[in-house]
């Protein structure tokens, strides 16, 4: 890995890092954990951390086990979350470092105005040195809990702020690939994430972890979309953080693509939901691809789903990959009866249009 100013960071901690073998909070971990985070703080580097662990400390508190239904969850969350902050805000003070608890859930990410605000109480807390500890409102965010990934909110996080790099840290050492006698190799760097780099995800490989590599490997899409480097790191080595940052050979680190995404075209490519699909011709295709033109309903070939005006839209060409993602001037229905047709006017203008 060449050696690159990451200056802006985004650190995810999951749950296999901060639970013991008895299922309870690994506090030793957790200081440790900490004290590479301050290392980074150290050099002037600006560090938000993403954390699971409160329905862990919950259950801890509640004599719950794992707890399996919705709202034992919620209950675990609302009173772990508390515990967790205690515990991190102690850790923080022996390094002089103050910390922020800041609780997302999707709609806060999904609405502009409210994403926004967000990105600029982060802005003001990472410019008085502030360490913003970030989680799910696992209390309130029902569907949050059932995807229950931290992955993938440390993903829209790094979108979020515009940090330069995002490391998830395991209880592996990285991302592991087959060779063609199907041995398995630590990746030391993927350039692109191709139908290998998936094949090779396979299926969740922790108990405690809710998303295994397959999270991850979202995660690392977001993030080469939106022009963030990410690595996957082991959390029970000491000292990896600052090695990573300064251009040693740690995990798996992936690229992003090559030009980094505005605020407003980050929003559009990950803060929102999609809620359907436009598949075009290669003509349109070639259009927005190469001419940074508006989406017209002549090169639309089919649209999926129902889904009104302002709704975010996914835009794939005929075999099914996506090009593009933006928003549509008119509902499914009006869109639909336009398909094919020339002078009626935008499907999506280029101005809320991004490509991927």
């Amino acid at each position: 890995m060449a050696k690159k100013a990451f200056n802006t960071i985004v650190v995810k901690v999951g749950s296999s890092s901060l639970t013991d073998p008895q299922g309870k909070l690994d506090l030793n971990n957790l200081k440790r954990l900490v004290a590479d985070i301050a290392e980074l703080v150290k050099l002037k580097k600006k560090v938000v951390l993403v954390t699971s662990g409160s329905i862990v400390c919950g259950a801890e508190a509640l004599n719950l086990g794992k707890p399996k239904t919705i709202p034992e969850k919620q209950a675990a969350a609302a009173v772990g979350q508390s515990r967790l902050m205690r515990q991190y805000e102690k850790a923080f003070e022996k390094y002089d470092l103050t910390v922020a608890q800041i609780l997302l859930t999707r709609d806060a990410i999904a609405d502009r105005e409210r994403y926004l605000n967000a990105r600029h109480c982060f802005d003001a807390l990472l410019a008085k040195g502030v360490v913003p500890i970030v989680n799910e409102n696992d209390t309130v965010a029902i569907d949050e809990i059932k995807i229950g990934d931290n992955d993938n909110l440390a993903a829209l996080t790094a979108s979020l702020i515009g940090a330069d790099l995002l490391v998830l840290m395991t209880d592996v050492d990285g991302f592991y690939m087959k060779n063609e006698e199907g041995i398995s190799y630590l990746a030391e760097e993927i350039q692109e994430i191709d139908q290998d780099v998936e094949e090779a995800a396979g299926h969740p490989s922790t108990q405690l972890g809710t998303g295994g590599m397959i999270t991850k490997l979202q995660a690392a899409k977001v993030c080469a979309n939106t022009g963030a480097h990410m690595a996957i790191i082991n959390s029970r080595k000491p000292g990896l953080l600052k090695k990573l940052i300064t251009g040693e050979k740690v995990g798996t680190f992936f690229l992003p693509k090559a030009s980094k995404m505005d605020s407003r075209k980050r929003w559009l490519a990950h803060g929102l939901t999609v809620e359907g699909t436009l598949t075009v011709d290669s003509g349109a295709e070639s259009a927005l691809l190469k001419k940074n033109t508006s989406l017209l309903p002549v090169g639309i070939k089919e649209i999926k789903g129902k889904f009104s005006a302002g709704a975010l839209v996914s835009i794939t060409d005929e075999s099914g990959k996506e090009l593009a993602r933006g928003l549509v001037e008119l509902p499914s229905e009006e869109l639909i009866k336009m398909i094919g047709k020339k002078g009626v006017g935008e499907a999506v203008h280029r101005d809320n249009l991004v490509i991927l």
